[in-house]
């Protein structure tokens, strides 16, 4: 079983970077996809991006792409979601998940572990 357990969110102007982390513990971490997912309020979860297990491909969606970058360090078990230029849509709680799954996988019932979540918020 893995733990997985988010850090780095916080409240920040239009423009401005965050670096999320997820550090997980337990089970064999490369066994695993990483995605990153958000829940804005009131709206349901979506996803975000994904990295495969050894980092080599790595997906976001398109209203993240040339803003938001996925990586994992697989020697200390993190993985990273670096956040450029952040908009008020951006905000939402970030969830790292972990599912032993096929690559195109996106959908949150094909992730079994989760983290707790960070919230970002993006305002003025």
């Amino acid at each position: 079983q893995v733990q997985l357990e988010e850090s780095g969110g916080g409240s920040v102007q239009p423009g401005a970077s965050l670096r999320l982390s997820c550090a997980a513990s337990g089970g064999t971490f490369t066994n695993y996809i990483i995605a990153w997912f958000r829940q804005a309020p009131g709206k349901e979860r979506t996803f975000v991006g994904r990295i495969a297990r050894r980092g080599g491909n790595t997906y976001l969606v398109d209203s993240v792409k040339g803003r938001f970058t996925v990586s994992r360090d697989n020697a200390r078990n993190m993985v990273y979601l670096q956040m450029n230029n952040l908009k008020p849509e951006d905000t939402a709680i970030y969830y790292c998940a972990a599912g032993n799954t096929i690559w195109g996988s996106s959908e949150p019932t094909q992730f079994i572990y989760w983290g707790q979540g960070t919230q970002v918020t993006v305002s003025l």
